[in-house]
């Protein structure tokens, strides 16, 4: 692939937790302000990219192994393992070349790189595909806390004087009433340059990119648990580049606001991208018509509708 790829994924969170700590709450910088990893988006298009059947190396997976007692017992996999059940490997191997090749049939170290400490081998590779964090941009955020009422007792909060316990336990929901987090993205396409040149990998093509960009358009739409229920995608920019066009985070060009009937997302990177336009290869912009309005002057770009992926028109935006 000869060129470089910069853009912003924007999801939506209505009643759901896309991203939360260790407390239940979703993420806050110590300014308050709400956030998303950069994981809680990979994670969706990898659980995608795996129910596809795709090779999928990081991610949790649970296997069952007899403890001392001999019972069965229900844990994750270690890397070591997940990659053996990946690539169906039964004797361990320490060749690099023979390690860095399997890895690279793996989709997900193929966008998003690895670190691969096991069987006497230390690779790192960084990966094409590099997504920051995604900050909310919506000023009327607030978490809330929804008591959950279990339709089991807690059996084990027994006591001699008062026997059984009789009632039900609790439990505790912790959702956003409204979030709307936008991600940037840079595809590099010359990260793999040195794996290219050792032979184990034929580099980051267009049908990588391709792949990556129609998962990231619906991964978080499809991932659908309980705490994700309400979490979609809302909103896609791809600028597609000369290779040496260096840009910056595009998702700091850009401020949500709502009005009564619609949101409006508001593009302000306009005026940067205008100017580069002649060492800009394309720009397209997905985004929902039906809840949101773009405000936007690119020069060229072309629109989509984030659900259906037909193209809209500038006069109905």
């Amino acid at each position: 692939m000869n060129k470089r790829v910069y853009g912003i994924l924007g999801i939506s969170s209505i009643m759901a937790n896309w991203n939360a700590d260790f407390s239940g709450y979703p993420k806050t910088t110590s300014d308050g302000t709400t956030f998303g990893s950069d994981k809680a988006l990979k994670y969706p298009m990898k659980k995608m990219w795996e129910n596809q059947g795709k090779p999928v190396i990081y991610i949790k997976s649970l296997c069952l192994k007899a403890d001392k007692k001999g019972e069965a017992v229900l844990i994750p996999r270690s890397l070591k393992e997940r990659y053996e059940y990946v690539f169906g490997i039964k004797e361990e191997s320490k060749d690099n070349k023979e390690i860095l090749k399997n890895l690279f049939q793996a989709v997900d170290v193929k966008n998003f790189g690895a670190t691969f400490a096991e069987s006497g081998s230390n690779i790192s590779i960084t990966g094409a595909v590099q997504i920051g964090q995604g900050f909310n941009k919506y000023e009327g955020t607030d978490p809330q806390e929804q008591p959950i009422l279990s339709p089991f007792r807690d059996a084990t909060k027994t006591t001699e004087e008062k026997g059984e316990a009789k009632n039900s336990t609790l439990g505790t929901k912790i959702v956003s009433n409204e979030a709307h987090y936008f991600y940037p993205f840079v595809i590099n396409p010359l990260a793999y340059k040195e794996f290219v040149e050792l032979g184990v990998t034929e580099g980051y093509t267009e049908e990588d990119y391709q792949n990556f960009k129609d998962t990231s358009l619906v991964a978080a739409t499809a991932f659908a648990t309980n705490a994700k229920v309400g979490c979609e995608n809302e909103f896609a920019l791809f600028v597609e580049t000369e290779e040496d066009l260096y840009l910056p985070n595009l998702s700091e060009y850009v401020s949500f606001e709502k009005e009564e009937n619609k949101n409006i997302i508001h593009l302000l990177c306009d005026e940067l991208l205008n100017e580069v336009r002649d060492r800009i290869k394309s720009v397209e912009i997905y985004f929902n018509p039906y809840t949101t309005v773009l405000d936007t002057d690119i020069k060229d770009a072309n629109f989509y509708n984030i659900i259906t992926r037909k193209e809209i028109g500038q006069d109905a935006l």
